[in-house]
């Protein structure tokens, strides 16, 4: 017998399943344990974010039952913002004497500026800004939240050889920030009370 088929025997025998006399390789204890070690991991991950207080979200709560959105129809952060009332549970009505609360988008606005210039006078960044502005009341212009204005900003670098990907991060941008306002208003809006 030569030294690869002893080497070969004996790991076959050291493996050996003693309760059922059937071979198992020695690489199949590694197998097992691994599976055993990633489902301890998960367990552990699984009471981390339970201790942490960590919550899917759910219906939210306000202090309106139904609510009307006054918002230029065509504008992309209005039917967003419908979308993600409607999401967290919020009945919204078409006419405002309907609703128990009327939210005012007054302002809607995208600007975009010069942040930084190279050397040679060429553009290296840009800054985008989303200015949002908005008021909650109800029909006798009692105020529940005052108005209020959101105002986020991001910058990119730009590069000339680049424009196409530049384009595409710059509307990617500006749809988080659409994102983000919106979560900002839903955030204000539970905490808004009914006037006295």
């Amino acid at each position: 017998m030569s030294w690869f088929e002893r080497v070969g025997h004996e790991t076959l025998e050291s493996g050996r399943d003693r309760g059922r006399g059937r071979a198992v390789r020695a690489g199949d204890r590694p197998a097992r344990r691994s599976g055993i070690v990633r489902f301890l991991v998960g367990l552990v991950v699984a009471g981390g974010l339970a201790g942490c207080g960590f919550q899917l979200r759910g219906n939210v709560d306000y202090a309106f039952a139904t609510l009307y959105v006054n918002a230029p129809t065509a504008a992309p952060i209005a039917v967003e913002l419908k979308r993600a009332l409607e999401g967290g549970g919020t009945t919204l009505v078409d006419t405002a004497a309907a609703g128990q609360a009327i939210l005012d988008l007054s302002g809607i606005a995208d600007d975009k500026q010069v942040l930084s210039l190279s050397g040679g006078g060429r553009v290296r960044e840009y800054q985008l800004t989303k200015r949002v502005t908005f008021s909650l009341h109800d029909e006798r212009g009692r105020d529940w939240l005052p108005a209020a204005e959101i105002l986020i900003r991001r910058s990119y670098s730009f590069n000339e050889s680049e424009v196409l990907a530049r384009e595409a991060q710059e509307a990617r941008l500006l749809r988080e920030m659409q994102t983000d306002a919106v979560q900002q208003i839903v955030r204000r809006l539970q905490a808004a009370r009914k006037p006295a």
